[in-house]
Parts: structure tokens; C-alpha cells; sequence
């Protein structure tokens, strides 16, 4: 299969067919579409893929997970057959927790728990959570998920506790530190401790249930299992940051069932030259997201 320089060399003679020719179609939307049609018939699987262009446009507000993406999902999933299970193709800087409880409530009515994760680059925060919903996540050596803590207002919420503990423990040791830390907690708006308590709350209490009820589904152990593996990937004493890249082996460190990308060879080309693909199409257009099955049946979002 073509490498990243071999597929941008191919969308650009096809480009130029097409310009020739005075077909008006897309050259990008034209190969992305013909590598991922290979992809689905070498797994035999319904598949859709959630692109985001964030690495390209990380400040527009569409590249986030969002409600709008349900409408888009609602498409894709049109028509797709239900009985050989859905391979979903995630890269994703994550985003809102409603949006992908959303998403992944209605993905589960359609396909069950028959539902697989394939990570080619990042699926990170709310995109790690979807991953978590499925009964398996494929992930190469490249591959990387993210921390789950919540964030909000662009701080994160486990911090805002652990800082408003360690203030109420210094001010009972040290009566004197009362004043630095009414110059910190001041900053706070009213009810802002309570809403990054019920979000650090609602992403972990989900996400457990989702790994108990799919991925670990039928285990004696489940309910600790998913217990434990959400504590490692919401533990921000360990992660640090939320932008923290965690590779395969972290995962399974974690936890969570992992597939090797690499163990599938053929699966391995397709899924990188259909990431390649996707990369090419933000690179190349003001496409922000796109939300697309196998047929080419889908939603793209552009920065207009």
C-alpha cells in the first residue's frame, strides 16, 4: 500500500485527470474513499470513520466532539448492515462529555457491543472514552490514546479539587496562609468546585459502565476491572497532563483489551494509507471534520 508521499503523489495526478477532464469531483474525496472501501472489504465489517481535523485547525470550535456529530453519525450509519459489527476509525482531540455519551449510546442501539476501536494516530480524551465503549480498541506502535480527567473552562477539574484540599489542609496547619490562599480560591466563580466535582463524577461513573457492559462484558471481574482502569486513565498524579500520549503498552498496562495493529499486516496498510488519506484531505481543503462509512456516505464540516 502507498506510503504518506505516495498517496498525496497519487491525489495530485488524479487532480490533475480530473481538472482535464472538467470533472467536478473531488480528487481527495476520490482516493480517501477508494483506500477505505479496501479497508471494509479486507474486514468484512461495517466501518465509519471520525475524522477531526484538529492537528491542522486546533482552534476552530468544530473539531471538538460535539452534539452536531450525531447528525452525522445518523448518516453514516444509514443503510449500513448491523450483523457483522462496526469498526470505527477514531482521531479525535476529544470534547464534550454529553456529546459522546450521546454518540455512543446511539451507536450501541445500532450495533450492539459488536463495536471495535481502530486508533491509526490519536484518539484522545472524549475519543479515548469511545474507545473504551467498544469491546476492543486496535492500536499500533504509533498509536496513542489520552487522559480522561475532565476539563473545564480549559482547567482541569481534578486539579481544581486536589488544590482546594491542599488549602483547607494548609489553612488548618498554618492559620497564617489564609490570605494566600483567599487570593487563589477568590479567583473561582460560585459553584465552580461543585461543577468540576459532578464532571470528574460523570466522565469515570460512564466510562466504567461502558467497559463493564462491553469490553469486559460477562467477566467475574468486570466491575473492578473497569474500576481500576478508569483510575489510571482519570489519575492525574500519574498522567500529569492532559495532553499526556499513552502508547499500547500503557493501555494494557491499564487494562483495557488491546489489539495489535501490527499483528494484521494487510489491516496495517490499509488503516495507514486510509490515515494518510484523511490527513492529505485537512491538509488540502478547509475540511474540520469528517464522518463518513465506507460507501462514502457521510458528513464533512468545513471551516466555512
Amino acid at each position: 500500500m502507498p506510503n504518506w508521499n505516495e498517496v498525496l503523489l497519487e491525489i495530485q495526478r488524479h487532480a490533475a485527470e480530473l481538472n482535464n477532464s472538467g470533472r467536478q469531483e473531488s480528487a481527495l474525496d476520490n482516493v480517501r474513499r477508494r483506500y477505505f472501501t479496501q479497508l471494509a472489504q479486507h474486514t468484512g465489517r461495517a466501518t465509519i470513520s471520525y475524522y477531526s481535523g484538529w492537528l491542522d485547525r486546533s482552534d476552530h470550535p468544530g473539531v471538538s466532539i460535539n452534539d452536531s456529530d450525531k447528525n452525522a453519525f445518523m448518516s453514516a450509519v444509514h443503510q449500513l448492515p448491523r450483523d457483522r459489527g462496526l469498526d470505527l476509525i477514531l482521531h479525535t482531540p476529544g470534547g464534550e462529555t454529553a456529546a459522546t455519551e450521546s454518540i455512543v449510546d446511539y451507536l450501541r442501539k445500532m450495533f450492539g457491543n459488536n463495536i471495535r476501536a481502530l486508533v491509526p494516530q490519536m484518539a484522545m480524551s472524549g475519543g479515548t472514552m469511545i474507545a473504551c465503549a467498544c469491546k476492543s480498541i486496535v492500536m499500533g506502535k504509533q498509536s496513542n490514546l489520552g487522559p480522561i480527567d475532565p476539563q473545564l473552562r480549559g482547567v482541569p477539574a481534578k486539579e481544581v479539587i486536589a488544590e482546594f484540599d491542599r488549602a483547607v489542609r494548609d489553612v488548618e496547619e498554618n492559620p497564617a496562609s489564609i490570605p494566600i490562599w483567599q487570593s487563589i480560591i477568590g479567583n473561582y466563580h460560585p459553584g465552580f468546585l461543585e461543577m468540576c466535582e459532578q464532571a470528574v463524577e460523570y466522565s469515570e461513573k460512564i466510562t466504567a459502565a461502558w467497559l463493564r457492559t462491553g469490553m469486559f462484558n460477562g467477566e467475574k471481574e468486570a466491575t473492578p476491572r473497569a474500576r481500576k482502569a478508569v483510575e489510571q486513565l482519570a489519575d492525574t498524579r500519574t498522567t500529569h497532563t492532559h495532553a499526556r500520549h499513552l502508547h499500547i503498552d500503557d493501555v494494557r498496562r491499564f487494562g483495557l483489551k488491546v489489539e495489535s495493529l501490527e499483528d494484521d499486516p494487510d489491516l496495517q496498510d490499509l488503516l495507514l494509507t486510509v490515515h494518510h488519506a484523511y490527513m492529505h484531505s485537512f491538509a488540502m481543503s478547509n475540511a474540520v471534520k469528517i464522518i463518513e462509512n465506507h460507501n462514502g456516505v457521510g458528513v464533512i464540516r468545513t471551516a466555512t
